[in-house]
């Protein structure tokens, strides 16, 4: 389609809009193949949600056409669906072969990890996404839903960090999820795992202590996440024993390993102008990195068109809208790409670097030395 917006004036779209969302259902059958059989069915869902998008990709390229933002709620029936189905589908599957494989003879060690890997992929690309979008919904049933995937991964957290903090300070020395010019993946990531958890924390502390109320009281929700994450490590024990509870660890270390190398592409290198006196220059869509790519965005229920969500984080994902490089820096490739160059830090290097350098020439001419201007603003 064209790059012209496109009206909903239909009272509910019809299924057909939303179905190419629904192919992240395929990723459930994929793991359990992986389970029930083993040998090299256990490598498929990992090739499939990253080497199988990719492909198509490169096949189908950009998607630039955009639905109206003003669309009701009441017309995107079946693009909310999906994500509000999701949940007890990955509590089943999870839980389900948590209790299987102990008790299965045809999977050996390496073949229990790769099944593992897969279960993590799948609570980690499409889970963690679909906790995404529910997290930044008003409602509390959505928000219950996203807590529930974001604590399967055992990283509740990450809805006060990504509200309070990242959506705030994005851009900026005060958000740890923004990867520094030159930094590698292998410096972030520790990084990111340590100080998000702390400011997350101390995020929901101020909010109580605004209130006059201490960080324990029962408001505060790090008690719903450690519930939450509690009950699940007990859960996978009574279903599995101890092969259960590493099962489930190991899922949820594969889940976040996925979500924090998405973050790091997400804003690599990108800044907002200090204003002076703590302010900064609000959220535009240059502040992170777009991609239109087709099928990438399918599977990610639109998650590479971040330039928009972060201009308008109350948008749904179907209404998310897509940049024009004079509007937003544009990736070469999707995610599914990006994350796999990120691993490689001087390639990435290689790669982003001269994105990032031709981004501060165009929106921010005035900055000369930019090593200068982050000591004497930031402090780094």
């Amino acid at each position: 389609m064209s790059d012209s917006i496109l009206h909903a004036s239909a009272s509910r779209l019809p299924f057909r809009a939303a179905m190419p969302f629904w192919l992240s259902l395929v990723m459930i059958p994929l793991v359990l193949s992986a389970a029930f059989i083993g040998g090299v069915w256990v490598v498929v869902p990992i090739l499939a949600a990253w080497g199988v998008f990719a492909t198509l990709d490169a096949a189908l390229g950009l998607d630039t056409s955009n639905l109206d933002p003003q669309t009701k709620d009441s017309a995107l029936y079946w693009h909310r669906m999906i994500t509000l189905i999701w949940p007890p589908l990955q509590c089943a599957m999870i839980f389900g072969l948590i209790w299987y494989i102990p008790r299965t003879d045809h999977l050996g060690p390496l073949e229990i990890y790769l099944v593992t890997v897969g279960m993590g992929v799948l609570s980690g690309s499409v889970g963690i996404v679909y906790a995404h979008e529910l997290m930044h919904q008003r409602n509390r049933l959505e928000r219950w839903l996203g807590d529930i995937l974001m604590c399967m991964a055992l990283y509740g957290h990450f809805r006060s960090e990504h509200l309070l903090v990242h959506h705030r300070h994005v851009g900026t020395p005060r958000d740890p999820v923004t990867a520094r010019f030159n930094e590698s993946f292998w410096r972030f990531y520790p990084r990111v795992l340590r100080q998000s958890l702390v400011s997350s924390f101390r995020a929901e502390r101020d909010m109580l202590a605004r209130k006059s109320l201490p960080w324990w009281h029962a408001s505060n929700p790090f008690w719903r996440y450690w519930g939450l994450q509690a009950l699940f490590v007990v859960a996978a024990f009574a279903l599995g024993g101890w092969l259960g509870v590493l099962i489930f660890v190991l899922q949820a270390t594969a889940a976040i390993f996925q979500l924090e190398v998405v973050n790091y592409v997400e804003h690599y290198g990108l800044t907002r102008k200090y204003l002076g006196d703590g302010k900064y220059e609000h959220v535009k869509p240059r502040h992170s990195w777009n991609a239109s790519h087709t099928a990438s965005n399918w599977f990610l229920i639109n998650l590479q068109r971040h330039s928009d969500h972060h201009y308008k984080p109350d948008r749904r994902f179907p209404l998310l809208q897509t940049y024009d490089e004079d509007e937003a820096p544009q990736l070469p490739y999707g995610y599914p790409v990006m994350t796999f160059f990120a691993l490689f830090p001087r390639r990435w290097r290689a790669m982003m670097n001269p994105r990032v350098s031709a981004w501060r020439a165009q929106h921010y001419p005035e900055i000369d030395d930019w090593s200068a201007y982050n000591k004497a603003r930031h402090g780094i």
